[in-house]
């Protein structure tokens, strides 16, 4: 349910950020929000043990699984659309979870500076500014 023309965070289209397990707030594998998402699940995060560990001790149990919602559980390294302000939380208390820039959301920056995602960017995209990302194959002009 990806509203025709939501971006991400660098500018783009908002691309897929994960189907197995198939995430989202529609779940259609998109960080898409509308206003049913009260909570704007909008940053595509790689969770990781010890993010899942702080989201269960703030009553955020990502990892058991709940079939009435056809949720399986997460495990680390799945990718899923987390609450902007709990990936925030998670930053800030020195656990945060991977970001995938391209599948997150750009209603994420209303909550989330896009320097503090790409702190911990798993999709590092070339710059911005036209220069190639470290460790390309690109010559510098």
């Amino acid at each position: 349910m990806t509203a025709p023309g939501e971006r991400n965070v660098l500018g783009g289209p908002l691309e897929v950020c994960g189907t197995d397990p198939v995430t989202g707030f529609y779940r259609d594998g998109h960080c898409s929000s509308g206003p049913d998402d009260v909570g704007s699940h909008t940053v595509c995060a790689v969770v990781s043990a010890e993010f899942l560990a702080m989201q269960a001790a703030l009553g955020n149990d990502l990892t058991t699984p709940r079939p009435e919602y056809g949720f399986a559980g997460l495990t680390p390294g799945d990718r899923w659309c987390v609450v902007a302000v709990r990936w925030r939380q998670a930053f800030e208390a020195g656990a945060p979870a991977g970001v995938v820039l391209a599948a997150t959301n750009a209603r994420a920056l209303e909550v989330v500076p896009l320097e503090m995602l790409r702190a911990q960017a798993v999709d590092v995209p070339d710059d911005l500014s036209g220069w190639p990302a470290p460790g390309s194959d690109q010559v510098d002009p």
